[in-house]
């Protein structure tokens, strides 16, 4: 900024042949700046002296005229105000004026004279004001004429080593952070010119590799006794953290600033605990290593860090060393986490934190150059950085080969401070490749050392050696020219919370291609596509440079309003006009028209339908790429073929599609992007075509289950059950309509399962097939006909938005859901259930007083306590309002039905089912993380990461492993292959496959239904037609026999081909030989008991014993083996 009363300056010549001034004539201008009686006299005279010697000897002459040592005198005379001030005026006058015409002024103020700045800092305390105002001009002065590196090399030195000294005045000390402050803001980007742009772009970076250093003393200042100090050390450390340029990190500053103002175990806590939900995005450099190393290392060496914050700790560590671009901005970080990691895995009470420790150290070894190897067996050797010595030696055999220095008495001095500070600049230059800047870092500074036009010479030759390194290093960028429209082109690396998920990969879209992005479940699909939709990804074109459209069903929240109206309301389309709208939802569609599909509610539409309504928003947006995840999901084959050929004839559209249905990208993908060893692998062609290259990405058409594998449990037993093929479930003439519907959705359906059934429900889009199996499962009452189940049947359902299920408890970990679920020994969401909720005529019905002719009059029931066998139904224990127990009574099912207590014996029957299906189950965290590794869910994940950050598939496991605990006889499945990747896809195929308990699905996966289920129920306009038995497709399963038709020999005897066919004409398939027997009544037989022998008698005993001794002696915990009457 201008001096307000600094006179105008004249032309300079540095290069003069002006005379030398005499040692007189400076001392008389020195005598005039402290001795005279007005300010304004003394700073003109400032402003004269810095005129001689800038015409003359330049910047050599400041400390042979001893020009420097007099300020220093004269601003230390604490007696005479005057001199102080005087001082502060030549100070300014030749920080203002010397920088910007003679650039090695400098090297002397910053490196040979370094008491300079601080006697300018000790200044701002002075009980003068104009003192004061003389140091804060100069300090101004001084930092706006400083180019980026030379705050960087020169000035922030001079502030750390200043801040370092405990004995400075307070007022220097809050002057010295506001200045590391403002170099921070002065490093924020912005819309300036592009010179300007590229000087915060070398400040950013370079301040970025001091943050290590700055941090700690920042940091004690914050502690500051003096509040002054404190506050402006806070303010400092808000502006440091601009420097990190990292989205992911940036939403946590507030917290870690926190932990290190205030660094209770607490705050720590609560720091890390954020860092472990952090999905990472950007690549992690040595600013953001600088701000949390210090964190991480105080966590993992305060010995009373709770176990599940060090597991915390070790994770967020070992992912941010992932995920570091360059191996050697890590060493410069990772000894110091190393040793607390190495104690971790050595002394951790937790086998699995002791694990995990394990695991991390592996990964810094690795980044530390202790493990050569990298992901398939190559060396991974980073780009050597260009280092300050080695610029020094190239600088003296140029200057060398030039002629050398002048030599001028004091050159020998300055040339040692200037030749360090020269080549720290051109390392840092051409380590962030701005090789543009080397001659302005060389050349100024070597003009007054060496004859005329030399230094010119010497700079080119240092600018053009650094060049030729920086073609060596990194080589010349080749790019593919096939004559297409390049509309993006992104490096970047992707990651979520402790999972790296892709590292410094590139995705490279051309206009009008499809890519198909393929990989395994929880392999960062899904992510990479909301980071892309949500503008997180790192360097993705802007939405107004490429737009892009997200396309996912996720109108729930809009359930009541018409469709129409939907797109209306919505901001991103209802610009395009209702005609255009309604015209679009028309292509696609939605009928208009008074009775048209536009009119219906949101809130009705099938899975399919809300789909094709997604795709329509995303063709009204104009998107120029579509991000297609999981397309095909609920939707039929008519409309899978509707979105092929909309996707083919429309070129003008890039897609990125996710999605596990092979036939839909065999069909239209014209690319492929394969994820391998957290690299996004690009592929010409369809998935065909990736098979041909990548022979193992055969796991795409076949179900396998070599890569994941389910387990499930077995279903136990039923009572009075014998036959695989006896009916457990059964629905005669069943009518529903939804709330406010004009026409039943279901009509008069009839069917039956069995314990060895495997139905497929098909149907198109909005048939009913979902509405039927609400009413199986006891999720909807139908308005006429019965739903009939034995009364132990317990029956794991997944809906067909299987993720209703954990939506109301996405801050809790999938562990501790399950431990919610199954809390009181009943299944949660059963008793959330329709048919379990009591309405007020079952209250009114509890209320009611019912006569026994047992003589004690009428009473209440109070609760049902019991239930026994009696003759072919059961009979159970009633307590009676306000009688003692001693007079319960036992009541026949048939006659507690007949009084209408239907509600309390199903929730009865519901409790007994779940206690018989939980009989060996404990429900503690180890066997819960043992029953998701059944299902396919890693245990890290199942303890510790919160459901809200799992991806689709990870969520529908956690919820398929809740449907499992109780072990039930019935999974009912709607939609399962929808968000499962094809290695989860095969193993739960190859799990249902050999699954003893009956099966009943609706998928429209082809593929898989047929490998699976021999009887098929379509569904059609709310009616019902089964196909009875087909033959299944065992050779889509890799461990089959070619050319077989039977099981393979991996499955239970009580397979899909074991099961009854269906009997045509009669309403329940596979259980009708089971209602033949029975009459058609739900009702069991108990078997009757075989009278034993004596010796029988004698040898069941001693096989008894033996039984329990091996229990005895087996490890603590293993349930007690049964003693039945049936035992061989």
């Amino acid at each position: 900024m201008p001096h307000p009363e600094s006179p105008p300056m004249q032309p300079i010549m540095v290069s003069s042949k002006s005379a030398a001034p005499s040692p007189d004539d400076i001392a008389a201008l020195n005598k005039t700046i402290y001795t005279s009686k007005t300010s304004q006299e003394s700073l003109d005279a400032s402003y004269a002296l810095t005129d001689v010697l800038l015409n003359s000897v330049g910047a050599r002459g400041l400390a042979a005229y001893g020009v420097l040592e007099e300020v220093l005198k004269a601003a230390g005379d604490k007696k005479t105000a005057p001199r102080r001030e005087g001082a502060m005026f030549a100070l300014g006058a030749i920080f203002e004026r010397f920088p910007p015409k003679a650039r090695l002024s400098e090297v002397v103020f910053l490196l040979q004279e370094q008491a300079l700045l601080p006697c300018a800092l000790d200044a701002l305390a002075d009980r003068g004001s104009a003192v004061k105002e003389g140091a804060r001009y100069a300090i101004d002065a001084l930092y706006g004429h400083l180019s980026s590196e030379g705050r960087v090399y020169g000035l922030l030195p001079v502030l750390l080593t200043y801040l370092r000294k405990k004995t400075g005045k307070w007022q220097g000390t809050v002057g010295a952070f506001e200045l590391i402050g403002r170099m921070a803001d002065d490093a924020k980007m912005g819309m300036e010119s592009k010179e300007v742009e590229e000087n915060k772009d070398v400040l950013r970076e370079a301040l970025g590799r001091h943050l290590a250093t700055m941090i700690p003393i920042v940091e004690a200042g914050m502690h500051d006794l003096k509040s002054e100090v404190s506050k402006q050390a806070i303010k400092s450390m808000n502006s440091m953290t601009a420097l990190l340029q990292n989205d992911d990190v940036a939403p946590r500053i507030p917290l870690l600033i926190k932990s290190m103002e205030d660094p209770s175990a607490e705050a720590q806590r609560a720091a890390i605990h954020a860092l472990s939900q952090t999905t990472f995005v950007t690549v992690v450099t040595s600013p953001v290593l600088a701000l949390l190393t210090p964190l991480l290392e105080r966590s993992l060496n305060t010995p009373t860090t709770p176990q599940e914050v060090l597991r915390q700790t070790v994770v967020v560590t070992e992912n941010l060393t992932k995920l570091v671009h360059d191996p050697i901005e890590a060493r410069a970080f990772l000894p110091k986490l190393k040793p607390g990691v190495q104690s971790v895995r050595d002394r951790a009470s937790l086998p699995e934190v002791r694990e995990i420790g394990q695991r991390a150290l592996d990964v810094i070894n690795k980044a530390l150059g202790e493990v050569k190897s990298g992901a398939e067996g190559r060396s991974s050797q980073p780009i050597e950085r260009t280092q300050p010595d080695e610029v020094a030696a190239l600088l003296e055999k140029e200057i060398k080969q030039n002629g050398g220095l002048l030599n001028y008495p004091g050159d020998s001095e300055l040339w040692i401070h200037a030749k360090k500070f020269i080549s720290e600049c051109v390392a840092e230059d051409a380590n962030q490749r701005v090789l543009n800047r080397v001659v302005r870092n060389v050349e100024p500074y070597l003009q007054p050392l060496m004859d005329d036009g030399k230094a010119t010479t010497v700079a080119q030759a240092v600018l053009s050696f650094y060049t030729a390194e920086d073609t060596r290093k990194y080589g010349v960028p080749e790019k593919e020219d096939d004559g297409e429209v390049e509309i993006v082109n992104a490096n970047f690396s992707l990651g979520y919370g402790g999972m790296l998920l892709l590292s410094h990969t590139n995705l490279r879209l051309l206009k009008g291609h499809r890519y198909g992005l393929c990989g395994r479940n929880g392999a960062g699909k899904s992510t990479l596509m909301r980071s892309i939709a949500t503008g997180k990804l790192d360097g993705f074109p802007p939405q107004d440079e490429v737009k892009t459209c997200f396309v996912e069903h996720n109108q729930g929240e809009d359930a009541e309003i018409t469709i129409l109206e939907y797109c209306l309301k919505d901001p991103d389309i209802k610009s395009e006009g209702k005609e255009r709208i309604s015209a679009v939802l028309e292509e696609v569609g939605f009928s208009s028209g008074p009775e048209g599909r536009q009119q219906q509610k949101v809130g009705s539409l099938s899975g399919g339908w809300k789909m094709k309504l997604a795709l329509a928003r995303a063709m009204l947006m104009r998107a120029d790429v579509f991000l297609l995840d999981e397309p095909t999901n609920h939707l039929d084959v008519a409309n899978v073929k509707w979105l092929q050929d909309y996707l083919k004839t429309h070129t003008d559209i890039s897609s990125l599609i996710v999605s596990h249905d092979s036939a839909f990208l065999d069909e239209v993908c014209t690319d492929v992007y394969n994820y391998e060893n957290k690299k996004l692998v690009h592929y010409k062609g369809n998935l065909a075509d990736l098979v041909k290259v990548r022979p193992e990405a055969k796991s795409y058409y076949t179900l396998s289950a070599s890569q994941v594998q389910f387990k499930f449990p077995p279903p136990g037993i039923l009572t009075g059950v014998k036959s695989n093929t006896r009916a457990i479930l059964r629905m005669t003439n069943c009518t529903y309509t939804y709330p406010g519907a004009t026409k039943p959705n279901l009509f008069e359906v009839s069917g039956a399962l069995t314990l060895s059934s495997r139905v497929a429900i098909i149907g198109p889009n909005g048939a009913g097939k979902s509405t039927l199996i609400k009413v199986l499962t006891g999720e909807t009452v139908p308005q006429q006909g019965k739903v009939e189940k034995h009364p132990n049947l317990r029956i794991g359902y997944i809906k067909q938005h299987a993720l209703e299920h954990v939506e109301m408890h996405m801050e809790k970990t999938p562990n501790q859901y399950l431990q919610w679920r199954y809390a009181n020994g009943d299944d949660r969401e059963v008793l959330m259930k329709q048919t379990r909720v009591l309405t007020e005529e079952d209250k009114a019905q509890m209320a009611k007083f019912i006569q026994l002719p047992d003589g004690n009059g009428a009473r209440q029931i109070e609760a049902l306590i019991g239930r026994q066998k009696y003759k072919k139904s059961f009979q159970y224990e009633v307590k009676w309002v306000n009688w003692l127990p001693k007079h319960n009574t036992m009541i026949s099912r048939e006659t507690l039905l007949e009084y209408g207590f239907q509600k309390l014996i199903q929730e009865f029957d519901d409790h007994e089912a779940s206690r018989e299906g939980l009989g060996f189950r404990t429900l503690e965290p180890k066997v819960i993380s043992k029953h998701f590794e059944d299902i396919g869910l890693d245990p890290e994940i199942a303890n510790h990461n919160e459901i809200s950050g799992l991806s689709g598939g990870q969520k529908v496991k956690v919820v398929l492993a809740g449907a499992m605990w109780n072990n039930p006889h019935l999974l009912v499945l709607d939609e399962p292959t929808n968000f499962l990747d094809r290695d989860s896809l095969g193993g739960l195929a190859v799990a249902i496959r050999d699954y003893k308990g009956g099966v009943v699905m609706i998928s429209h996966n082809e593929e898989f239904v047929g490998a699976l289920c021999p009887e098929q129920w379509h569904v059609d306009a709310g009616r019902l037609t089964q196909k009875g038995h087909l033959a299944v497709s065992l050779d889509r399963f890799e461990d089959s026999r070619p050319g077989s038709s039977a099981v393979s020999s991996a499955a239970p005897s009580t397979a899909v081909s074991s099961a009854a066919p269906s009997t045509n004409g009669t309403p329940i398939g596979s259980g009708a030989q089971s209602e033949a027997e029975d009459g058609g009544d739900m009702k069991f037989r108990a078997r009757k008991k075989k009278k034993l022998t004596r010796a029988q008698q004698k040898e069941r005993e001693v096989r008894r014993r033996l039984r329990h001794i091996e229990w005895l002696n087996s490890p603590k915990g293993t349930p007690h083996p049964p003693d039945t009457d049936d035992e061989a």
